[in-house]
């Protein structure tokens, strides 16, 4: 799946156009058709801006009135040259006050003289003529060359139209020459010659599309427009004996008339178009101003209430920020941190004095004490004796252990008085 934003779509109003002027200076000749036309009153008006980006070219702009009265202002850009010999690449966008009618003359027809042969219509890029015929060729590399180009194009409507047989002179001339002017200007009309279908389906097959023997067929564009149909755009039969192919024409234009996305670079010319418009009126002039002031107050409305926002937000901080101080001076205070009892040292000397007491209390005859030392009975518990000795001058020594353990009686021996020992003694 595909995460592109989808392409917007050409306005109604809008009429987009491209090719390229084959022969020498396409300024001048742009130049003096436009003076022609407003001096004959065709043109209400028409500039030459200055203040354009060198980018894009070279600018001219022109208003004139449809159906006496809906307004249509046109931008006609002549590229800058891209090498010597190739001609002047021009874009072209008239947009109307109303959505736009075929009926209406053609926009190209404002800037461009329409004399047999004027070099500006030629389709931008394969160079194959706007509105008139154009055979395909014979070398395959360049059949499928521009025969991609057609399906993928979306600037103009092309057409294919197989030849049955080889026309006559009549069958020849182009069948778009009876559509609408500012219909075929944007049209190109593509011939195959009878031995030729074979080859020309070949191509075709691969996008989805074909034309039939002695028939025609309007192709889509890349992105095909919305609610095209091949077989709703694919004419059975064409006859090229100079009768009108009204079915083709029909075909032609529905196909136009589908709203389709904007052509690549048609967007940037639509908003220079309305952006950076020069032909003004008072009447606009003024309405644009009004427009501003709204803008604008829009603005400062905006950002005033951003500010209030902003101000409130920082009063509630503070407020927040003082309670907290007050609460925090009337809570007991904390408990103070257990310090750690004692340096590292003293906790290594403690450790050793236990270390050594365990050792003593480990050493053989280290328990026996003598009882008569401490006027003790026989029988009493060395470690009492032990513990008084500890208590009395500290640890006992090993002479001192040894002496205890000699002079300790033994519980084995008769007693001193010839007695028996026991309970019964007595």
């Amino acid at each position: 799946m595909s995460n592109s934003a989808p392409l917007p779509v050409t306005p109604p109003t809008a009429w987009p156009a491209r090719g390229r002027h084959a022969g020498p200076d396409a300024d001048d000749v742009v130049r003096r058709h436009l003076a022609e036309l407003q001096a004959g009153g065709v043109l209400h008006s028409h500039a030459e801006p200055d203040d354009v980006d060198p980018a894009e070219g070279h600018v001219f702009e022109a208003r004139w009135l449809v159906a006496e009265e809906v307004t249509v202002r046109a931008r006609l850009a002549l590229l800058p040259h891209r090498g010597a010999g190739e001609g002047q690449e021009w874009v072209l966008m008239a947009e109307a006050e109303r959505p736009w009618d075929p009926r209406w003359p053609s926009p190209a027809a404002m800037f461009w003289p329409q004399e047999p042969d004027a070099g500006w219509e030629r389709e931008a890029v394969t160079g194959l003529r706007l509105g008139d015929v154009n055979p395909l060729p014979d070398d395959d590399k360049e059949l499928r060359r521009v025969l991609r180009h057609a399906v993928r194009d979306t600037w103009a409507v092309h057409v294919v139209v197989h030849e049955a047989m080889t026309p006559d002179e009549h069958g020849r001339a182009a069948l778009v020459r009876l559509l609408p002017d500012s219909l075929r200007h944007r049209v190109v009309e593509h011939r195959a010659a009878p031995h030729r279908l074979r080859a020309v389906n070949w191509v075709l097959d691969d996008f989805g599309t074909r034309v039939p023997r002695g028939g025609a067929v309007v192709l889509p564009g890349s992105p095909a427009p919305t609610g095209y149909d091949a077989r709703e755009f694919s004419v059975r039969s064409v006859f090229l004996d100079g009768t009108e192919p009204a079915e083709l024409l029909d075909a032609v234009t529905r196909c136009a008339a589908l709203p389709r996305p904007l052509p690549e670079g048609a967007e940037e010319a639509l908003t220079a178009l309305r952006e950076r418009w020069h032909l003004r009126t008072v009447e606009e002039e003024l309405a644009r101003a009004r427009e501003l002031v709204a803008m604008y107050a829009e603005a400062l409305d905006a950002m005033t209430k951003s500010r209030d926002l902003y101000r409130d937000a920082a009063e509630r901080a503070h407020e927040a920020l003082a309670v907290y101080r007050e609460a925090g001076s009337t809570l007991p205070g904390r408990k103070p941190a257990r310090t750690s009892a004692g340096s590292p040292f003293q906790h290594l000397a403690r450790g050793i004095e236990r270390l050594r007491g365990t050792a003593l209390s480990l050493r053989p005859g280290a328990a026996a004490v003598p009882a008569a030392r401490d006027g003790g009975r026989p029988g009493e518990s060395t470690a009492s004796s032990q513990e008084a000795a500890s208590g009395e001058g500290g640890a006992i020594t090993a002479p001192q252990a040894s002496s205890a353990a000699a002079s300790a009686p033994d519980p084995a021996a008769p007693p001193a008085d010839g007695r028996p020992a026991g309970p019964g003694g007595d």
